[in-house]
């Protein structure tokens, strides 16, 4: 059977700490490099049981990014998007001797892939997709196109976060004392209730990893003369993923098109066309004051019409949405998720 093993990896522009399946002993030959990225307010942790699942061909690989478990907190400069995150994948990559490698991600994750397949399509042999972030970035959009909604990028960014939530992750609270600890986050958002997902302790504790403050989480934020009153900043995670600093909207246009398989939960509430962590929706439903008809993010609708321009210019994708699971489908429906990983695996090795 397969262990995990917890390692740092020096590479080229910081030291990565890994999580790795290895093989049992004696089990020999070639194998196909499968590599996991993480969401936002995780680590590499939330991959384990799936990297143990991962038949013994392939070699599964869960990076901790930039500021999160036991990866140096570098800071984050997220006028560059999502590309800090990816090139420091690639430079891990590069450590290991991985030219080739089918790419995980969730969440946030998502788009650190679709940025990496962007930037080195030929390095990509798949993509699979959980619950990604939209191309067309996290808040201040609408229109299946993610047309801004205000040139500032108002709606989206570091001054998004709720800060009852970044204090009690900067405290480390473990408890579930508020509607806002990491610890009801996780079991309210990240799963769909009432279930609670197993290892709950170890999923707690790699929330808790999360680095806080302007460079960090959520980053820091700039004030905009229109609603919501907040505009994205120049550093930290929450504006690398603004619309103004992320945009991955010409993938279709790429000279190598790999397979793509975009898993979502049907009942996901932090990815979805109704997020409960858009302002614009929150508005709409009145948990926001001021509300000015600002319209939600379609965030389901932009990935579609993204997928769907690329399969358009011959991609191969497939999207399969998961009845009764939420945001983390690989860790609430370890069985469906795996079953469509390895078919995804299975078609990138082909190409």
């Amino acid at each position: 059977m397969r262990t995990l093993h917890t390692r740092r990896v020096a590479t080229a522009r910081l030291t990565q700490q890994i999580l790795e399946a290895v093989p049992r002993p004696g089990s020999d030959g070639p194998r196909e490099a499968v590599v996991f990225v993480h969401g936002n307010v995780s680590s590499s942790v939330f991959w384990q049981d799936t990297l143990l699942a991962l038949p013994e061909r392939y070699r599964p690989i869960a990076v901790d990014l930039r500021g999160f478990g036991g990866t140096d907190p570098l800071p984050v400069d997220a006028t560059r998007g999502l590309r800090d995150y990816a090139d420091d994948l690639a430079a891990l990559l590069d450590a290991l001797r991985v030219a080739r490698a089918h790419l995980v991600g969730w969440s946030m994750g998502g788009g650190v892939v679709l940025q990496y397949l962007r930037d080195r399509p030929a390095a990509t042999a798949s993509l699979t997709l959980v619950n990604p972030v939209s191309p067309y970035g996290f808040g201040g959009t609408h229109g299946e196109e993610g047309l801004l909604n205000a040139p500032d990028g108002a709606g989206s960014g570091g001054g998004t976060a709720n800060p009852d939530f970044v204090r009690l992750l900067r405290e480390g609270d473990r408890g579930e004392g508020s509607p806002l600890s990491p610890r009801q986050v996780l079991a309210t958002c990240y799963v769909k209730p009432p279930a609670r997902p197993a290892r709950e302790d170890e999923l707690v504790a790699s929330m808790l990893t999360t680095r806080v403050g302007d460079d960090h989480y959520p980053g820091d934020s700039t004030a905009s003369d229109t609603w919501p009153g907040v505009a994205p900043g120049s550093r930290g995670v929450l504006n690398c993923l603004a619309p103004t600093h992320f945009r991955v909207d010409d993938l279709h246009t790429l000279p190598v098109l790999p397979p793509v398989t975009w898993i979502r939960g049907e009942d996901d509430v932090i990815v979805s066309d109704t997020s409960l962590f858009d302002l614009a929706h929150l508005g709409a439903t009145g948990a926001l004051p001021g509300w000015d008809g600002t319209p939600a993010q379609p965030m389901l609708a932009q990935t579609r019409h993204a997928l769907g321009l690329y399969a358009r210019a011959g991609g191969r994708v497939r999207e399969i949405a998961v009845p009764g699971a939420g945001h983390a489908v690989h860790v609430e429906r370890p069985r469906e998720f795996g079953a469509a990983l390895l078919e995804t695996l299975s078609e990138g090795a082909r190409t």
